[in-house]
């Protein structure tokens, strides 16, 4: 392998496409999370900061190669996409074109952004990360916004003082998933934190001054569960005031354990209008105070314009138009969103009078109990 060659993780939030992902740990410190088994496999292991500085200096490398094809001539930054594209297939070295790959479209989009992965990255010590950090912004100082996935069973075990040594050294951001503010659906997920921790982790990162991005996952804690995820999480919203709270609507996987549990009988899938009714619970019950902005950033969620400040009810309204359809219309969107033909329900409009007809004679032959699709792997259940 090349020493050239900078280490780059498996995943990073949508919000985070046009940064820069430099892997400071690998895998989980949990990894025990009942819907999930990106990490199952992996060992955890956090970084030296050497090794995390040697990676900088090899992204810096290949950030001038690609600054070669740099035009200032016209007004703001243009670039060779030709002499950029014709360099990377000459590559040899798989990797060493993934590097330059990713530095270039790093620095496409502006290179202001830098996402450290993976799971759980604020489990480096804090000086650790903290000399990555101001390394990180010598070495590239038209870096404007740095961020990191952080656990919050891990982020309850710092004080708001560590959190604003971090933000000196130049953390902006923290995403973390908390999936649920229910105690009980936290048991049940096996997510390994409670809400009071969840509660403690969110107000010392945000009274540090990092801003706080957390997740939450409507249908994760099954039908029995249903409104006390909802009602749970808003409690964990209003305590903490998250700078943002990011839906992803909980599907399940084929070798997770709440896959098994639900081919077992043992757990009752939320169908659509449940997870929508969830999302709609917590809007409704957000303090009207909150400056926390919802987002629905991510494909699987079933509305995803549902989006602005949570305290803002007008959300209600795009929510309500849903569910106010007839039946068989809600499973006709349904049906149009996971085939990828419809992004919100406006585009039913443009389906003529003999196609909506024949699919909702589709759907409507469905048994009461509604039914269950694969969508990227995972499971769907939709009434």
């Amino acid at each position: 392998m090349s020493d050239k060659v900078f280490r780059i993780g498996p995943i990073r939030p949508p919000s985070e496409a046009n940064s820069l992902l430099i892997q400071v740990t690998n895998g989980c410190t949990w990894n025990k999370c009942r819907f999930c088994q990106l990490y199952r496999h992996t060992k955890f292991k956090a970084y030296s900061a050497d090794s995390i500085r040697a990676d900088i200096d090899n992204i810096a490398y290949w950030a001038d190669r690609v600054r070669k094809y740099q035009r200032k001539g016209s007004p703001g930054t243009s670039w060779d996409i030709d002499g950029i594209n014709a360099e990377l297939a000459a590559f040899a070295d798989d990797d060493e074109r993934q590097c330059m790959y990713t530095v270039a479209n790093w620095l496409l989009a502006g290179g202001e952004n830098v996402f450290l992965q993976d799971g759980n990255s604020t489990a480096l010590s804090s000086g650790r990360l903290t000399d990555v950090l101001v390394y990180l912004r010598q070495v590239f100082p038209q870096i404007k916004r740095i961020t990191s996935y952080g656990r919050a069973e891990n982020l309850s075990r710092s004080t708001a003082a560590d959190y604003a040594e971090l933000k000196a050294a130049g953390l902006d951001r923290i995403h973390s998933g908390f999936e649920s503010g229910s105690d009980a659906v936290l048991t049940r997920i096996n997510k390994g934190v409670t809400q009071e921790q969840q509660i403690r982790a969110g107000q010392s990162v945000k009274a540090g001054g990092i801003e706080l991005s957390i997740y939450f996952m409507p249908g994760v804690g099954g039908k029995d569960l249903s409104a006390s995820n909802a009602e749970g999480t808003a409690e964990v919203i209003n305590a903490v005031d998250p700078d943002f709270v990011r839906v992803r609507t909980a599907a399940i996987k084929p070798g997770t354990e709440l896959y098994q549990d639900w081919q077992e009988g043992k757990f009752e899938l939320c169908s659509d209008d449940d997870k929508v009714r969830e999302i709609r619970r917590v809007i409704e019950l957000a303090d009207e105070s909150l400056s926390t902005y919802l987002v629905s950033d991510h494909m699987i969620n079933l509305l995803q314009n549902v989006e602005g400040y949570i305290a803002d009810k007008r959300m209600l309204q795009v929510i309500d138009r849903y569910l106010d359809l007839p039946e068989e219309d809600r499973r006709v969107f349904q049906l149009l969103r996971r085939t990828l033909r419809a992004y919100d329900l406006d585009d039913m409009k443009r389906l003529g009078s003999i196609e909506r007809a024949r699919l909702r004679n589709d759907v409507m032959k469905e048994d009461e109990l509604g039914w269950s699709v694969r969508m990227n792997g995972y499971i769907c259940r939709y009434v």
